[in-house]
């Protein structure tokens, strides 16, 4: 039980134990890791989710949900900023929990963000082969065999993103710029022309009556409330929990640490700059969305297109198209990035073959477990059906993020003497109220989900007790030194 507990000394987070942990070259600034976070966290949801919410679950009421999904959001980026200050890793929420709670829990958190990252990678490129397709047919273009036209676009964009994270993150970062420069050009369009039609009569008094729905329990949530609600504030909170799915990402802009000037300070202000962004940006939106339209007319499919169509204004549908079709290509990259860094953290560790963590000296990049992720992305998108599983990548994030809050507390009584660069306020309150709303949106997802989310983690302890237990570094005998490993501090 000592051995797969055995916490991995702070000194070492960032050290050279392995002689690889500054192989990653400095590139970020801070503007460009608020880049990195809207890149993630701004894709093609931001067109559908208002009025899909507004429509099914919350009425006009979703405006309180998207502010009350960012204040969730906010607690747990403010915890990844506290711990991302004191640990610039690229190993993130993994690396935290390797020096607070142990090496078994750090697999489990690991092992739990490669299937957030890794499926949704395979998750978005499939969504976004479908949103082209759209794109092309609105257009009036008729694509012959579009099922196969789709899959060939969603294996293009794969292997184009996988080859541009392999060749250098400043390739990376550049087409980043670029892309989510045009998204925004695009969300601005959507703003811009649609405030002058807004009516206020479509925003009622927020509050919809609620309504029992003739749906079984599907969320845990519903199994012990034992029926399924819509709308009143019932349903403002459960679009919430929806909407905040749409915020998930600014966890990844930590794994971008090792790589970031004056990281300790960089990086949560780039983790809590991009998600204020997104946050006013998702709202201005969600305005003009409800706004427009009243929600009872509102199109399930494609919400905003429609309600531009109802307008008049029917050249907006282009714009939209193009918007969702780049801030998904963005999601990618930002995913595969991410997923990168993480795995590249976890075999250097040793607990996944330590070739994996190798750096090209030509790209200065791990470019072999890059085009591991790649490879196996284009696997998951073209042969299994990814679209019926994308709750499971919000799972394994959210998973993350209770070890994060619960870290937070945890290290303030254990490690007090670290240096922080950044704090949460008001702790152990907030952290304690970012665990309590993880825990919220946890339950509101649906049950089958929990049961896939158990196999698949218990696959993973198998895995751990196979291999990472037996061939992780601290399992290796260490040359004793004059450091102590716990503090990082000289013996007297």
């Amino acid at each position: 039980m000592t051995t797969i507990l055995r916490r991995l000394p702070p000194s070492e987070a960032t050290g050279l134990r392995t002689g690889a942990r500054h192989s990653l070259a400095e590139l970020y600034r801070p503007r460009d890791l608020v880049v990195l976070g809207l890149g993630v966290m701004i894709g093609a949801g931001i067109f559908s989710i208002a009025g899909q919410q507004a429509a099914t679950t919350a009425g006009p009421g979703v405006l309180l949900s998207f502010m009350i999904a960012g204040i969730a959001s906010l607690l747990a980026c403010l915890c990844y900023a506290e711990l991302s200050s004191t640990m610039p890793t690229s190993g993130s929420a993994y690396t935290f929990t390797y020096v607070i709670f142990g090496e078994v829990w750090a697999w489990v958190i690991g092992w739990a963000l490669i299937l957030e990252l890794q499926l949704a990678a395979a998750v978005v490129a499939r969504a976004w082969g479908g949103l082209t397709v759209t794109a092309i047919s609105n257009f009036g273009i008729k694509l012959p065999g579009e099922a196969l036209v789709e899959d060939l676009l969603v294996f293009g964009i794969l292997v184009l993103l996988t080859g541009i994270v392999a060749l250098g993150a400043r390739v990376g970062l550049r087409a980043l710029w670029i892309m989510v420069s045009a998204k925004l050009l695009a969300i601005g369009a959507v703003i811009v022309v649609g405030l002058p039609h807004i009516d206020v009569a479509n925003f009622g008094d927020f509050l919809v009556p609620p309504k029992t729905l003739p749906s079984s329990p599907a969320t845990v949530l519903e199994v012990f409330v034992g029926e399924s609600q819509a709308f009143g504030w019932f349903g403002i909170f459960a679009a919430a929990s929806a909407i905040a799915f749409a915020y998930i990402g600014f966890d990844v802009v930590a794994t971008s640490a090792e790589e970031t000037v004056n990281a300790p300070r960089a990086v949560p202000r780039g983790m809590i700059r991009s998600l204020v962004i997104a946050t006013v940006i998702y709202l201005a939106v969600a305005l003009v969305m409800v706004g427009m339209v009243s929600f009872t007319k509102i199109s399930v499919d494609t919400p905003l297109s429609s309600a531009f169509r109802v307008i008049g204004v029917d050249w907006m549908v282009h714009v939209i198209d193009a918007g969702a079709v780049l801030g998904l290509t963005t999601v990618i990259l930002v995913l595969i990035v991410g997923q990168t860094r993480v795995l590249f953290s976890i075999a250097r560790d040793g607990l996944i073959p330590r070739g994996l963590a190798s750096v090209s000296r030509r790209y200065h990049t791990p470019t072999r477990v890059t085009l591991l992720i790649g490879f196996v992305a284009i696997m998951l998108a073209e042969f299994v059906p990814v679209l019926m599983l994308q709750e499971l990548v919000v799972i394994g994030a959210l998973f993350a993020f209770a070890f994060v809050a619960a870290g937070v507390i945890v290290m303030r009584r254990r490690m007090p003497y670290l240096e922080r660069g950044f704090q949460v306020p008001l702790s152990p309150l907030l952290p304690a109220l970012s665990l309590v709303a993880t825990l919220w949106l946890m339950v509101n997802l649906r049950v089958m989900t929990w049961a896939w989310f158990a196999l698949w983690m218990a696959f993973g302890l198998l895995v751990y007790l196979l291999y990472g237990r037996r061939h992780s570094l601290l399992a290796r005998p260490r040359p004793r030194s004059n450091l102590d490993p716990a503090r990082g501090r000289h013996r007297r």
